[in-house]
């Protein structure tokens, strides 16, 4: 699998100082935050390396009971870049719809083999198949509402 590190730049905030920033990709979830983490973790080779759930906040008997195991906040380390998520509220959540995680795999097989475990119970929206950019392409929402684009580029492309 090809790795990219989030990118980091360099912004001037006043000639005299610089600092950093990093871009990262908040995901909510309907109820099934921690179900999609390990998921991802087990099967695209992901590390959840926080997760934290309502009722384990402060003053968290102020938590309604149904609400106690809801994810506050997540994160995962998955192909070079961290991935926040948690939990909001079922009637509040909505699938991605006009963004992608984009994987950029390195063998066909592998393209084949997370398109088969993600696309699994979800919406495909175009096919894992071979374009004139690729030798295999697909764009999905897997089960869990995240919308992914699978990507094995050809040479130079």
């Amino acid at each position: 699998m090809v790795v990219s590190r989030p990118a980091v730049f360099r912004v001037r905030q006043r000639p005299q100082y610089a600092t950093y920033m990093r871009l990262y990709t908040y995901l909510n979830y309907g109820g099934n935050c921690r179900q999609a983490f390990e998921f991802y973790a087990k099967h695209l080779g992901g590390e959840i390396t926080m997760l934290t759930t309502h009722g384990e906040q402060p003053e968290s008997s102020k938590v309604p009971p149904e609400w106690r195991s809801a994810v506050l906040h997540a994160r995962i380390d998955i192909g070079g870049t961290t991935l926040f998520g948690a939990d909001i509220p079922p009637d509040r959540f909505q699938p991605i719809r006009s963004a992608y995680l984009s994987l950029v795999l390195d063998s066909v097989e592998e393209a084949e083999r997370l398109y088969a475990l993600l696309s699994e119970g979800g919406q495909t929206f175009m096919p894992m198949q071979e374009t004139f950019f690729a030798h295999r392409f697909a764009m999905l929402r897997d089960r869990f509402g995240t919308s992914w684009m699978l990507l094995h580029e050809r040479a130079g492309a």
